[in-house]
């Protein structure tokens, strides 16, 4: 059964954003109190969060759907409906987060590092919050926005200081089993490791982690055997070493053209170049090991490499092995460059910047004018279009924009196609320049005249002042005493 897994595709969807509310208050002797629609509660975030105690990607590979909750409805009273719930995904240390076409979108390092994979949708405005002065009492609310919906690709790469490579069976498992409190599976066949193992080690005042990689054969960064499933793990690393076995059984192999071969993989792979890398020649426990050790170790010296014989089963040489890859491991850290805080950047929109552009298409030979910007397409989407009156709120939104004005020198003309959005979700409309878009017979578009009305019992108190009045104007002009 699969234990560990590092490259996942994931499927997220986060929370939709909650229908505003239209309502209108109404008590005895007072039908009509005013706009009382609640807001739409947003939809909650789709967040990728590290966590230290998830080494592998398991949980995802078995369940790759993820939804966040939607936002609730508003209702009367001036209730806002209540917010979606963020749906927090726990992920190893190191992991890189890739669209479908393998751009990065975020490299998650450190314990608490957060990405947001997918943004919950608005809540959207009940017709309280959008009464105004010249709109007393909306018949309308505006709709929730959909949530984000992202297809991501998550690539583990193991943090760790010190990468272990070479080829199968090289005693890799063995020497980072004797150097830390990891115990990897250890078998005398080949791809014995077909996970990498993680180890602390402890020299002197340096404390250091350190990766077992499973084994490089040729053709590794191409996809052969095991590598390139695994070469990731050692771009994080500070520092390489080249466990050779001196003791291989296989006539045509030695511990030098391991090396050779590794590092054209390595080179191959790419971004590794600049590694301190330490060659490690195991196995000389074994007579004929110590033997060939002490052959080639002059050739590697002269090549710059620093060289241990060790044994991980006679424990030999693992003492200074491990003070060595400490000191590298210290001068790596030190030389790295100094964290800063974080630099909030603003951008201003410039002054000229309407948020939208207009572009015309021929489609099928008639013109189609497609209008794009976060705005407008915002704002369709928020729209009830069974509501006369909404899509008269969303006519006078366009035209404060100024999209109206766009067409025009487009060279739109009245019956033109316009779509707003993008090409496969778009709504689409003839245009009408200056064309009022319903709710005409509420009087000015978004207004309730039923508003205005005076109350049933003033309006009986203001007919009998007028019937009193005529009376005593019809006596005043027949009286014939004067």
């Amino acid at each position: 059964m699969t234990t560990f897994v590092d490259r996942v595709e994931l499927h997220v969807a986060a929370g939709n954003g909650g229908h505003g509310c239209a309502s209108v208050h109404r008590e005895k002797f007072k039908p009509l109190g005013g706009p009382d629609g609640g807001n739409g509660g947003r939809g909650g975030d789709v967040i990728l969060t590290v966590d230290q105690s998830v080494t592998t990607l398991l949980d995802y590979h078995h369940s790759p759907h993820r939804k966040a909750t939607n936002g609730k409805p508003g209702e009367g009273g001036n209730r806002s409906g209540k917010e979606g719930e963020d749906l927090v995904l726990p992920v190893p240390d190191g992991t890189v987060v890739l669209d479908k076409a393998g751009n990065v979108l975020a490299d998650l390092v450190g314990h608490g590092t957060s990405f947001i994979a997918a943004q919950g949708g608005r809540g959207g405005l009940g017709n309280a919050a959008l009464a105004s002065a010249r709109r007393k009492a909306p018949g309308f609310a505006l709709l929730g926005e959909p949530g984000d919906l992202q297809d991501i690709v998550l690539e583990l790469k193991t943090v760790a200081d010190v990468a272990l490579v070479g080829y199968p069976s090289a005693g890799k498992s063995s020497l980072i089993s004797v150097l830390s409190a990891a115990k990897p599976k250890i078998a005398d066949y080949p791809f014995t490791t077909l996970v990498p193992n993680l180890g602390v080690v402890t020299a002197g005042s340096t404390v250091y982690t350190i990766a077992d990689v499973p084994g490089l054969i040729p053709g590794a960064s191409q996809g052969k055997g095991l590598g390139l499933e695994f070469l990731r793990h050692v771009e994080r690393c500070s520092v390489l070493v080249h466990v050779l076995d001196t003791a291989t059984l296989e006539s045509d192999r030695d511990p030098v053209s391991d090396l050779d071969i590794i590092e054209e993989e390595l080179r191959q792979y790419g971004g590794l170049d600049n590694r301190p890398r330490i060659v490690v020649l195991n196995k000389v426990d074994v007579p004929d090991g110590k033997d060939l050790a002490e052959m080639v170790r002059p050739d590697l010296e002269a090549r710059g490499y620093r060289v241990f014989e060790v044994s991980a089963v006679a424990h030999i040489g693992l003492r200074e092995l491990s003070f060595a890859l400490g000191e590298l491991v210290a001068t790596a850290r030190a030389a790295k460059p100094k964290e800063e805080a974080t630099r909030i950047v603003i951008r201003p929109k410039a002054v000229d910047d309407a948020g939208f552009t207009v572009v015309r298409e021929d489609v099928g030979g008639e013109p189609l004018f497609r209008v794009r910007g976060e705005k407008p397409e915002r704002w369709v989407r928020q729209t009830d279009f069974n509501n006369d009156e909404a899509v008269g709120y969303l006519a006078d939104r366009l035209g404060r924009l100024g999209v109206e004005q766009e067409l025009m020198k487009a060279g739109a003309r009245a019956g033109d196609g316009v779509a707003i959005g993008p090409e496969e979700n778009a709504v689409v409309f003839d245009w009408e320049p200056t064309v009022m878009a319903g709710a005409e017979m509420l009087g000015r578009r978004g207004e309730d005249h039923r508003f205005d009305a005076p109350r049933p019992a003033a309006q009986r108190r203001r007919d009998k002042e007028a019937e009193r009045d005529e009376s005593l104007r019809e006596y005043d002009e027949f009286n014939p005493f004067e």
